[in-house]
């Protein structure tokens, strides 16, 4: 019997939840969350690498956990706290998402499509625009100069008074000397969770700021979470890129049962394979979410336009 065998008996035989610390899905739906369980980890099985994985269910608080608690390089996925602060400080009257910035030639870096496309000196832009260009590009630049605005140290205190201590933002894009010194963008599987959970729930944000967070984070389409799920589906997400790492972090928006996912691979001998394999993973969980969404207790879908016999 191979592992993904055994792992199935054991679930079933033992009765063992893939939910943590969440509340325990009774009946047919904790049947859902261990074929999901053994889904995954038979993804895991067969990625030459490390994967983590944290998925909670934004409506009902069941968790799954892999890794969950492993310290993974974040790349571009890291730009969802600089985004994070600066909505926050734009709450507290800080700064104004409309405030202007003369582009300067001084910012440039590699892989800033947009700015480097701009005139330095004469160009001007809002933190706004600068937002959007880090979100839905993953403009480097742009986000080199919201880090500066908002303040490193800034964006790790508002971590640390969310509790997240793991999740560091080190360095600015692109600053390979940083890099090679150790001071790496890092964050946990579970702590970007927490992190989208908390911003879901309205602890770091009020409404409105919370509604124009989320749909700045919907504009990157190009990422490997939304990659195999339909075109109609809302995803809020910031995927990141590094030789041997492949991430994404966001909140699937299904009607009526949105949840949280965050993928983080490493020592990826292929990064295409990272790359398939949180494809794979968020199409299971959206797969069984989707379900959720529209059954009934006892398990009954009903579609549009079905009827009922």
């Amino acid at each position: 019997m191979g592992r993904t065998g055994i792992a199935l008996h054991c679930l079933l035989f033992f009765g063992i939840c893939a939910v943590q610390n969440g509340t325990t899905p009774s009946g047919k739906q904790k049947v859902l969350w261990q074929k999901l369980e053994v889904r995954i980890h038979e993804i895991d099985d067969h990625l030459d690498g490390v994967m983590g994985v944290a998925i909670e269910d934004l409506t009902a608080g069941d968790q799954f956990f892999l890794h969950e608690d492993e310290v993974f390089a974040q790349a571009s996925s890291i730009k969802i706290t600089v985004l994070a602060d600066l909505y926050l400080q734009a709450q507290q009257g800080k700064l104004k998402l409309t405030d202007l910035y003369t582009v300067q030639s001084s910012d440039l870096v590699p892989d800033s499509d947009v700015m480097n496309g701009l005139t330095p000196g004469v160009t001007r832009v809002t933190l706004r625009d600068l937002a959007t260009m880090m979100v839905a590009v993953s403009d480097n630049a742009a986000t080199n100069v919201l880090i500066d605005r908002v303040g490193m140290q800034n964006v790790n205190t508002m971590l640390d008074s969310l509790g997240l201590t793991r999740t560091r933002l080190r360095r600015k894009m692109m600053d390979l000397e940083a890099a090679r010194q150790g001071r790496e963008n890092i964050s946990t599987p579970r702590e970007m969770m927490q992190l989208l959970d908390l911003i879901f729930h309205g602890k770091l944000l009020d409404k409105d700021t919370t509604a124009d967070f989320f749909k700045m984070l919907s504009t990157n389409k190009r990422s490997f979470l939304p990659r195999d799920l339909p075109a109609d589906v809302k995803v809020a997400n910031k995927p990141g890129e590094l030789e041997a790492v492949r991430n994404d972090s966001g909140i699937v928006f299904v009607e009526g049962r949105p949840y949280v996912i965050c993928v983080m691979t490493g020592y990826l001998r292929n990064e295409r394979d990272g790359e398939d394999a949180i494809s794979k993973v968020s199409l299971a969980a959206w797969q069984m979410f989707d379900r959720l969404s529209r059954a009934t207790e006892y398990g009954r879908v009903v579609s549009p336009g079905n009827g009922t016999r």
